[in-house]
């Protein structure tokens, strides 16, 4: 029994050995294949035929996408034809795939140099600083680090003025409008214009006051109608009293003859029968 399973347990590792030596073997042959198709690149590169060599660099990236040379060579073709967004994003690519420290500082020089391309100093600054930890003794390395830092510092004094120019513009723009406000309030013209409006409406034609002139034209007419009566003089009834007077007489004199005449008709006989 104990041999039967000492048996069992080396045929078990033998088999497995193989399977793994095969997977190894497919595995360089993957790789060899994606090289050739790296290498075809290079040459199309070096014949300026830079289509075709997209071509061959694509192949060998879909064979095998952990061949950094594949992205890389992809990335420096797309650089060369001035198309910097794909070229970065092949670099970022291969920096990402890259396994070794020499790849990825070669991967992030060259991310530096496109961002320096595009005028983002302070990114490609950050990038520099990535390849210089992967390989501090690269001197152009340095030098684009020492440049791409410099560059960002312009611009960051560069943005700094232009946001001082754009707030003291708004401060100025602030100090004109007060300024305006103030001048209205101050300058007493537009008030005594309204005032003056006013006053215009309240006088006519010949400028005299309205309401003068209509308790003047009152006056007037209560005059005339004055004129045309006879004024009381003191000490005498006026006209008016006198009638009333009169009137009250004649309703006296009414009052005593309607009296009399009842009192003769109660003395006088009253006929029982008509007259033949």
């Amino acid at each position: 029994m104990k041999v039967y399973l000492t048996c069992l347990c080396l045929c078990f590792v033998t088999f497995t050995f193989a399977q793994d030596k095969d997977k190894e073997k497919e595995r360089q042959l993957t790789f060899e294949k994606a090289n050739g198709y790296v290498y075809e690149g290079n040459e199309l590169v070096d014949a300026d035929n830079y289509i075709s060599a997209e071509k061959e660099y694509r192949k060998a990236i879909s064979k095998a996408p952990s061949v950094v040379a594949g992205s890389y060579n992809l990335g420096n073709t797309y650089y060369e034809k001035g198309n910097y967004e794909e070229a970065l994003y092949r670099h970022l690519q291969a920096a990402k795939t890259a396994t070794s420290k020499v790849e990825k500082h070669k991967a992030y020089h060259n991310i530096g140099n496109i961002l320096m391309k595009e005028e983002q100093c302070q990114e490609a600054v950050e990038a520099f600083k990535n390849a210089l930890r992967n390989d501090p003794t690269d001197d152009e390395t340095r030098y684009n680090f020492a440049i791409a830092k410099e560059c960002a510092e312009q611009q960051n004094k560069k943005d700094k003025e232009e946001e001082k120019k754009d707030e003291d513009k708004e401060d100025e723009n602030k100090d004109e409008d007060k300024k305006e406000d103030e001048e209205k309030k101050d300058d007493p013209k537009d008030e005594g214009d309204q005032d003056k409006k006013e006053g215009d409406d309240k006088k006519d034609d010949e400028g005299k006051p309205k309401d003068e002139k209509d308790q003047g034209d009152g006056d007037k007419k209560d005059d005339k109608e004055q004129k045309g009566k006879p004024k009381p003089q003191q000490g005498q009834l006026s006209p008016q009293q006198i009638k009333n007077l009169l009137e009250a007489m004649n309703n006296q004199e009414q009052k005593v003859q309607e009296k009399i005449n009842a009192e003769k008709q109660k003395g006088a006989k009253v006929k029982t029968e008509k007259d033949w």
